[in-house]
């Protein structure tokens, strides 16, 4: 599981806007770019967004 304090941290790579997690997958509030999550650890590399 990943720490809200960390995702309060993050922000989108692609937009720079707020991300959240949704369905083990962290979120962006404003392009809706989906990157993955892998043991644990977000993988916030635009390459890997859905």
């Amino acid at each position: 599981m990943i720490d809200k304090e960390l995702i309060d941290i993050l922000v989108c790579p692609a937009c720079k806007s707020d991300v959240e997690l949704k369905d083990n997958k962290i979120v962006c509030k404003k392009c809706g770019k989906r990157y993955p999550v892998r043991d644990g650890i977000p993988v916030m590399l635009i390459d890997e967004a859905e």
